[in-house]
């Protein structure tokens, strides 16, 4: 018995449909999976099942390791994930030569800045997991003094950055005392972004960079979504254009006379 392609677009739907997606199917995101749930988004690209975005762009949105294994060429040098004592004891020697200086951790799922921590040396942070757990994975990366932070949207044509400062911290994050700024970022700086976006399939993004004193950018975190409190896109319209983006991608599903055998 034949059907047209299925067009999901709520996860109550896909949650009563999920089990009959096929190829030529179509699925509106990003999804509201829960803990546990991505494998999903890999079955259904498995099946080629149509995804906006695309199951690796909501794979990475939702995971800061994921993040640092894919993205990690776009990283401040020396990132790496630790996915329990032994990596961070392996990662000591090349550390201790390479980077000595301040290290930053940031935990798996915590968000607002509320997972990232400075420790004065990757060996300071071993020690402290040789004497209590810690909650792997974590996100380790050499820190950057004095490095420039931004917020950058991406939505189809529209870009626009922002600068996050806090004079007291190192925590750029609004929700953690920081302000923020006004701040073009180049087309060089531009550009970077949008590799990052096509490397993570990302049709749309919120991107978190350092400015490394030399110039040099790298990327924090990329999202689709985030706060937008300093930007002068407000969330009503960035979630305007993302669900224009949306309609797009439906189009050809609306449109379809075809049917699936």
């Amino acid at each position: 018995m034949s059907r047209k392609p299925r067009l999901v677009r709520s996860i109550t739907e896909f949650r009563r449909y999920y089990q009959e997606l096929r190829l030529g199917d179509a699925v509106l995101g990003p999804l509201a999976l829960r803990v546990g749930e991505e494998f999903k988004l890999l079955d259904l690209a498995d099946r080629g099942v149509a995804l906006f975005p695309p199951a690796l762009a909501q794979l990475l949105a939702r995971s800061k390791v994921a993040q640092a294994e894919v993205l990690r060429e776009f990283m401040v040098p020396g990132t790496f994930v630790a996915y329990g004592l032994a990596d961070l004891s392996d990662r000591l020697p090349q550390m201790q030569a390479d980077y000595p200086g301040p290290v930053i951790s940031k935990r798996e799922r915590a968000h607002l800045g509320l997972g990232v921590s400075r420790w004065p040396s990757l060996e300071a942070l071993y020690s402290l997991a040789g004497l209590q757990p810690l909650s792997y994975p974590l996100v380790v990366q050499p820190f950057i003094e004095a490095a420039r932070d931004f917020r950058l949207v991406m939505v189809a044509d529209y870009a626009e950055s922002y600068e996050r400062l806090n004079p007291h911290g190192f925590r750029k994050n609004l929700f953690q005392g920081g302000s923020s700024r006004a701040a073009e970022l180049d087309p060089a700086q531009l550009l970077f972004c949008r590799e990052v976006m096509a490397r993570g399939k990302f049709p749309y993004a919120i991107l978190d960079l350092l400015i490394s004193p030399d110039g040099r950018t790298y990327l924090s975190e990329i999202n689709l979504k985030g706060g937008l409190t300093g930007a002068r896109l407000s969330q009503a319209e960035f979630r305007r254009r993302v669900a224009a983006l949306a309609e797009e991608f439906c189009r050809p599903w609306e449109d379809s006379p075809q049917s699936l055998p």
